[in-house]
């Protein structure tokens, strides 16, 4: 059929049968008009009215027809005959040609179709002029306004279908995007995630079994001579397992951590260099500066992790005697800092993250203070210590992932 013909519809289709209701419906008056007058030829116009009638009803039901747009313009030929020998035949043919219209600019190319309305409008204005005997502008008036009404009325569809044929592929790549945008949110939030659970075990679990494995290669070394110092050691181990027991349940149900429940960050703090102390050889200090303001919940949990893997890090690998945890609160922002005397070591020789050395401490630190607005600032050299600050505005600059919501 015609390429740039509109797809079927509802709507179309039930045009497509007001318009073969039209087509028969004129042919019928045509034969029953010939028979009321007692025109002459009557039985010629309706053998006429009869087969136009036939070859129309079958151009739906062909398959070839609604297939094919050359067997659809020789259908179209067929039938535009049939119509010419009833227009020689009765005047009142002239009635067709406005359906006929509507035929030739659906199914036919535009050019072809303007074409073939002109030539049945010209047909139809001499056909009427001749079984009149006479010609006059009114008898041109009528099927060319009908030519004119059917061009309007066909190409303003087909601009109204293909602005809805815009629209429709608009609203499903807009559908899609949304899709594809849905999804990519999820992956994101899939890797945040990830990134905040390793995170979280990191400075809970892996520090804990860490800080146990230490205590019972402590406890090893004191074995058999000193069996009081090893069952001390044992003994820290054993509470360093309940503390990390009690992290683990409750960060499996997505509260915040033991240590901050219904105390301060302060308190945390110094239940932490107090605990750190009594289980390693490290004098932990905490310290208070400023008068303390109350923190978002994501804050609070961030510095307590960061001060928890700092001090792993300095009882694992920094051999230090002392440890200075100072909480400071001044103007906008909070500042925590964690001071050893310990080896030190070249910030620039840090090795990556390694699943089986580990390494994951700095890098953990680095993720939460970003996703709060907060820096992260580090000062070691072999030999000389090591000092780290994390520092945080009060009002969170950007919207925080939620460090306590598995």
């Amino acid at each position: 059929m015609n390429p740039v013909a509109p797809a079927p519809t509802p709507t179309s289709r039930a045009l497509a049968w007001c318009l073969h209701l039209l087509v028969i419906s004129l042919l019928v008056l045509a034969g029953a008009r010939a028979l009321a007058d007692s025109r002459p030829h009557a039985g010629w116009i309706l053998a006429m009215t009869a087969a136009c009638a036939v070859v129309y009803m079958l151009g739906p039901i062909l398959p070839s027809v609604r297939r094919s747009r050359r067997a659809a313009a020789g259908w179209l030929a067929v039938v535009g005959a049939g119509w010419l020998a009833l227009l020689a035949l009765s005047p009142d043919g002239v009635w067709v040609a406005f359906p006929l219209y509507f035929l030739q600019l659906h199914l036919l190319p535009r050019r072809a179709g303007l074409t073939a309305v002109a030539a049945t409008a010209l047909a139809a204005i001499t056909a009427f002029a001749a079984h009149q005997g006479s010609f006059s502008v009114a008898m041109v008036i009528g099927p060319a306004l009908g030519a004119a009404v059917a061009v309007v009325v066909v190409w303003g569809y087909r601009a109204l279908y293909r602005e809805s044929e815009h629209r429709r592929r608009l609203i499903e790549e807009l559908t899609a995007t949304r899709a594809d945008l849905a999804q990519a949110q999820h992956t994101a939030g899939v890797l945040a995630e990830r990134e905040r659970l390793a995170r979280e075990i990191h400075d809970t679990l892996a520090q804990g079994l860490s800080s146990i494995q230490l205590l019972l290669r402590a406890a090893e070394r004191s074995l058999p001579d000193r069996p009081d110092a090893a069952a001390r050691h044992v003994q820290a181990a054993r509470l360093a397992a309940v503390d990390n027991l009690a992290e683990a349940r409750r960060f499996v149900a997505a509260l915040t951590p033991p240590a901050l429940d219904g105390s301060t960050l302060a308190d945390a703090l110094e239940r932490l260099c107090a605990g750190v102390g009594a289980r390693h050889r490290l004098t932990a200090r905490f310290h208070l500066a400023g008068p303390p303001a109350p923190l978002p919940t994501a804050h609070e949990v961030a510095l307590l992790r960061i001060a928890q893997s700092a001090l792993a890090n300095t009882v694992r690998h920094a051999f230090a005697g002392t440890a200075e945890v100072t909480l400071t609160y001044r103007g906008d922002h909070i500042t925590l800092s964690v001071v050893d005397d310990g080896t030190g070591f070249d910030p620039a020789q840090v090795l990556a993250p390694d699943p089986r050395s580990g390494g994951f401490g700095l890098a953990a630190m680095r993720a939460r203070m970003h996703a709060l607005g907060g820096t992260l600032t580090l000062e070691s050299a072999p030999g000389q210590g090591t000092a780290l600050a994390a520092r945080l505005p009060f009002a969170p600059t950007a919207e925080p992932e939620p460090e306590a919501r598995p």
